[in-house]
C-alpha cells in the first residue's frame, strides 16, 4: 500500500513518484476535499473515508485487501496523520509513504520560525484546551486547527489563562493558489471565522497579572480548585520526583482529591497518561476542571471507592496513594497491579498509616522520609514560623520476584 501526502497545491505540488503511484493504484482512498484534487487521468475508484475515520480502518482496507490501494493524506501522513492508524493495523514494513511538506513546515516557513523551537499542539479530534500546557512566556506555538473556528477558540482560551497579549497568526491553505493570512492579538481577536484549512501560530505573551505556572512540579496551591483535599505545593513537587514520570507513561493517581499529582504528572510530558480514582462525585468533577484549566483533559476521571474501582483499569507504571491507606486490601492491590520496575508512592500525616508505611518499608524496602514544610507568617509585629503538618512518605521500586521465593 502506498501512503501520498498532498497539499493545497493538489497535484501539481506531487512528486512524480507521488503521480505515478496513483495513476497505477486501482483505489485511491481518502478525506473527500483531498480526492477532489486529483485529475481525471487518475481512474482509479475513489474512496471516501467514514467518520469515525479510526474505527472504520480495519474494515476499509479488508475490502479491499486484494486490490493495488493509495490512500491520500494531508501533508506528512506520519505526522498527526492517517499513517500512525495504517501502520497500527498493517506494519511499518507494508506501507510506501511519499510525504509532502507538513502544514508546521509551511507555517513555520512563512513566519520564520526555527521548527525545532516551535512546539505543536493539535486540536484536529482533541481538546483545544491541551494548548494550555503549551503556554509559557517568550515561545511560540503551532495550533493545528480542527476548522474554521479552531482560532476564535484559541483566542478565548489564551484571554482566559492569562495570555490575551499573545500575537496570533492564522495561516489558511498554506501551499495553495488562495494562501491567506490572518493576523492580531488574542485580547482583541475580532477576525470571523474564516478557511476550515487554517493553522494558528501564537507567540506567547504573558500579561504579567494571571499568576504565572513554571513547567515542573509544584504549581501553586491557587492554580487548583479544591475543597482542601490538596497535596500541597512542596510536598507535590517531593511526590512527582518520587514517581519519576517518564514519556508515555500511567499513573493511577488513587484518591484523586483535587487531581493535583495526576495533572502534573501529565504536564511533564504530552504523551504521559493517568487515571484518578475518587469516590467523592464533586471531588471528580473538580479533578476535570482542574485537569482542562491546566491543560490536560486527556487525564481519565473513575468514579468509585479502591480498591474495587481498580479493577479493569490499565496496567500502570506508577502508583500514588494520597489517602486511604488504612482500606482493607488498598495497598495491596495497588502493590499487585504495578509489573517491576514499577514504582509506588504514598503519603500520609496519620500515625495509624505512618505504621502501615513503616511495615511495607520493612517488608519492601525504599525510601521513607518525613517531609516538613513551614511558612513564615505574622506574629504580632513580627515574623515567626508556622509548621505545617508532617508528611510521611513511603516510596519504592518494585523489583522482580527472585525464583521460588513466595508473595509476602
Amino acid at each position: 500500500m502506498t501512503v501520498v501526502g498532498i497539499g493545497a497545491d493538489g497535484w501539481d505540488g506531487l512528486t512524480g513518484a507521488a503521480r505515478a503511484a496513483l495513476r497505477e493504484a486501482e483505489v485511491v482512498v481518502g478525506g473527500a476535499r483531498q480526492l477532489g484534487l486529483l485529475p481525471a487521468e487518475c481512474g482509479a475508484q475513489r474512496v471516501v473515508w467514514p467518520s469515525p475515520l479510526r474505527p472504520a480502518v480495519p474494515g476499509v482496507l479488508a475490502a479491499h485487501a486484494d486490490r493495488r490501494v493509495a490512500v491520500l493524506a494531508s501533508g506528512d501522513p506520519l505526522f498527526y496523520g492517517i499513517g500512525r492508524a495504517l501502520t497500527e493495523e498493517l506494519g511499518a514494513e507494508r506501507l510506501r509513504v511519499l510525504p509532502h511538506p507538513s502544514s508546521v513546515a509551511y507555517a513555520c516557513a512563512r513566519l520564520g520560525w526555527p521548527v525545532e523551537d516551535t512546539e505543536v499542539v493539535t486540536a484536529v479530534g482533541r481538546p483545544v484546551a491541551r494548548l494550555a500546557a503549551a503556554l509559557h512566556d517568550g515561545r511560540r506555538v503551532l495550533v493545528l486547527s480542527a476548522g474554521a473556528g479552531t482560532p476564535a477558540e484559541v483566542a478565548e482560551l489564551l484571554r482566559d489563562r492569562g495570555f490575551g497579549p499573545s500575537r496570533m497568526s492564522v495561516l489558511e491553505r498554506l501551499g495553495g493558489a488562495e494562501e491567506r493570512r490572518v493576523e492580531g492579538t488574542a485580547q482583541t481577536w475580532p477576525h470571523p471565522a474564516g478557511d476550515a484549512l487554517n493553522v494558528v501560530g501564537v507567540e506567547c505573551r504573558w500579561d504579567g497579572v494571571t499568576p504565572r505556572l513554571g513547567a515542573v512540579p509544584g504549581l501553586p496551591d491557587g492554580a487548583y480548585e479544591s475543597d482542601g483535599q490538596l497535596t500541597k505545593r512542596h510536598v507535590r513537587a517531593a511526590t512527582l520526583g518520587a514517581l519519576a514520570p517518564a514519556p508515555g507513561e500511567l499513573l493511577w493517581d488513587v484518591g484523586g482529591g483535587s487531581g493535583s499529582v495526576g495533572v502534573e504528572w501529565m504536564r511533564t510530558h504530552p504523551s504521559c497518561r493517568a487515571v484518578a480514582v475518587e469516590r467523592d462525585a464533586e471531588r471528580a468533577g473538580r479533578i476535570a476542571r482542574n485537569a482542562e484549566r491546566l491543560g490536560v483533559p486527556g487525564l481519565r476521571v473513575v468514579r468509585g471507592t479502591a480498591p474495587e474501582a481498580l479493577a479493569g483499569l490499565p496496567v500502570p507504571d506508577a502508583v500514588f496513594v494520597g489517602g486511604g491507606l488504612t482500606t482493607p486490601g488498598l495497598l495491596d492491590a495497588c502493590w499487585d497491579a504495578l509489573p517491576a520496575g514499577g514504582r509506588l508512592v504514598a503519603n500520609t500525616v496519620t500515625l495509624e498509616s505512618e505504621a502501615l508505611l513503616a511495615e511495607r518499608y520493612r517488608r519492601h524496602g525504599g525510601d521513607l522520609v518525613r517531609l516538613a514544610v513551614a511558612h513564615a507568617v505574622p506574629v504580632g509585629g513580627f515574623t515567626g514560623w508556622r509548621q505545617a503538618m508532617p508528611v510521611t512518605q513511603w516510596a519504592v521500586v518494585k523489583s522482580p520476584r527472585p525464583s521460588g521465593e513466595l508473595p509476602a
